[in-house]
């Protein structure tokens, strides 16, 4: 099935989807060997042959950690002001992982990390109305 090509590449663990539509502008992508730069392009990863740099990209196997977040650690990815982040705890995952849902910082409890964007999006959009309990 196809899908916007940014959203390939983020499945693939090359970046966010934002960074990945700057690499496909750069014009660092191909798909079936013709370099693509129009950000919208679509591709099928299941048929289409798609590279970044001149090398295959492949889709990265889903990651999902339960994390018992302890207090002093911010819920983000990266935070200048923060001290310590919850990928602090996982560094050793290569995986691209994200918080799903946020934890103050002097806050402990259950948090997801996951490179799945869309089990993320189907547990944080409101739409979607999954109870979250806090204490």
């Amino acid at each position: 099935m196809e899908q916007r090509l940014q959203k390939v590449l983020a499945a693939a663990g090359v970046g966010s989807r934002r960074r990945c539509e700057s690499i496909i502008a750069e014009g660092r992508v191909a798909v079936n060997g013709v370099v693509v730069t129009e950000l919208g392009a679509k591709a099928d990863p299941d048929r289409d042959t798609i590279t970044l740099d001149g090398k295959p990209i492949a889709a990265e196997p889903k990651v999902y950690i339960l994390l018992n977040k302890p207090p002093g650690y911010a819920s983000t990815r990266s935070d200048p002001h923060a001290e310590h982040t919850v990928l602090d705890l996982v560094a050793s995952e290569k995986a691209f992982l994200y918080p799903v849902g946020r934890l103050d910082v002097d806050t402990s409890g259950l948090l997801i990390l996951t490179n799945d964007g869309e089990f993320a999006h189907l547990l944080t959009h409101p739409s979607h109305e999954v109870e979250k309990t806090y204490l």
